[in-house]
């Protein structure tokens, strides 16, 4: 069967007027499209996410895997996407016991692309335990320092629309293997672990590398997979900082104009056996 995401663009061409000392001019540009995914579990749907239209099953299998819906791929038994004039919906058929659980965490709010929290209707949900980290693998400080220049040139809907977020995966001695790309940073993010789970990499492999700021949620996704390394372009908040350290994780944040401040987990880093203090 063809994939009904196919025939729905990620971009569409638009032509605004620009104002400025010059007078009103004609410009040509692209936007970036998001559609509402509903996310259906034998039948219910547990949540509804504004998600750009490309890469839905790595979304949904990402999604249903970090927000913790599923424990693993074995778990499901069948999965399609549907198009409808109004979105998409993935749809996951599930063993019964799997089903039973997951719907003690059933979201049912729409999610905006701003929030990776929207639905939550708990404070246990929101801060939720997460599983211990593996040792995960030694970085090299200068792959680090370029790995936000290296995932640039995965992301084509950036280049196009000026307002898409990316999520890589970097791997020690390869740079950035791929890449994901949304309007949301969490769907980025959600679509490249399920891309990294139905491609059979381990995500204990490499680090993920974000070109948003480091939310306290962000963490948690990265962290439900296993993967413990995150790099961030932006700042991180202090409850993302204190989450990574708790859960063993790695956190760099301010990665760019080759530098970047580690948070958490130095471990990981070769590292020079002497710092000079500034």
């Amino acid at each position: 069967m063809a994939d009904p995401t196919l025939s729905r663009m990620a971009t569409r061409p638009i032509a605004p007027r620009r104002w400025s000392a010059e007078g009103l001019r004609e410009q040509s540009r692209s936007l970036m499209v998001e559609t509402p995914v509903a996310i259906v579990f034998n039948g219910t749907t547990v949540a509804v996410m504004m998600a750009s239209p490309q890469d839905i099953e790595d979304f949904a299998y990402g999604f249903a895997l970090t927000e913790g819906y599923l424990r693993d791929l074995a778990e499901i038994e069948r999965f399609e996407v549907i198009a409808h004039d109004k979105g998409l919906e993935a749809r996951f058929w599930v063993a019964e016991q799997a089903a039973e659980a997951l719907l003690s965490r059933r979201r049912a709010a729409l999610g905006p692309m701003g929030c990776g929290l929207c639905g939550i209707d708990s404070l246990d949900q929101a801060l939720r335990t997460l599983p211990p980290l593996g040792n995960g693998v030694t970085l090299n400080p200068q792959e680090v320092a370029e790995a936000p220049d290296q995932l640039r040139a995965f992301q084509p809907l950036h280049d196009q629309t000026r307002s898409a977020h990316a999520a890589g995966f970097l791997i020690p001695g390869l740079g950035i293997t791929f890449a994901r790309e949304d309007v949301g940073r969490h769907n980025a993010l959600d679509k490249l672990c399920g891309a990294l789970l139905r491609e059979g990499i381990a995500p204990e492999s490499g680090a993920i590398v974000m070109t948003s700021r480091l939310s306290v949620d962000l963490v948690q996704k990265s962290a439900m997979i296993g993967c413990p390394t995150v790099i961030g372009v932006s700042a991180p908040s202090l409850l993302a900082v204190e989450t990574a350290e708790a859960a063993g994780m790695t956190l760099i944040a301010n990665c760019k104009a080759g530098r970047f401040d580690i948070l958490t987990g130095a471990d990981r880093l070769k590292l020079p056996l002497s710092e000079t203090k500034t």
